[in-house]
């Protein structure tokens, strides 16, 4: 796909072009504060999805920084407090992580020491997954932080619509 030349755009010596110079009078010119149009994304479900999750993403993050847990990490240690025992591509597969990067966060949750990884029995190629003591200490307060975000996401959706949107997503999960 072409990339169309800036329109306050100057050439360089070797063919490329450079942003101009704005006159002083005109700099603020392309930002009227009007708000922008947003065309045919005002129709697309995943545009308002992908928002709604950077939104939701970055709350979540924020109020779990204290104890430095990502999304993944998150949904990863309750999946393993939920089926104890479960192989480690049983959890990847649930909650769709590639095998690569769901190693390295493995890896991460052992370095804290709040999962292990233990040759199944029947299979001693596989792992399964168990939280450790620490572990399920940790997961206390992080549920105690994840508790908190669903209450910020209540505040800014609403009971009912926040309700309705979880029955609509879960759905299709």
């Amino acid at each position: 796909m072409a990339v169309p030349k800036q329109a306050n755009s100057a050439p360089r010596g070797n063919g490329q072009t450079r942003p101009a110079r704005a006159k002083q009078s005109g700099a603020r010119r392309a930002d009227s504060g009007q708000p922008l149009e947003f065309g045919e994304l005002n129709e697309h479900v995943g545009y308002f999805l992908r928002r709604l999750q950077v939104a939701v993403f970055s709350n979540f993050i924020k109020t779990l920084a204290p104890l430095d847990v990502r999304p993944a990490q998150y949904s990863i240690l309750v999946l393993i407090s939920a089926n104890p025992g479960r192989s480690q591509s049983a959890i990847g597969q649930g909650l769709n992580i590639e095998r690569a990067r769901l190693a390295r966060m493995l890896h991460e949750l052992e370095r804290r020491k709040w999962i292990e990884r233990r040759a199944a029995p029947d299979d001693r190629r596989s792992h399964s997954l168990f939280l450790t003591e620490t572990g399920a200490k940790a997961l206390v307060r992080i549920r105690s932080l994840a508790a908190r975000h669903e209450e910020r996401m209540v505040e800014l959706i609403g009971r009912d619509r926040r309700l309705h949107l979880l029955d609509l997503l879960r759905e299709f999960g």
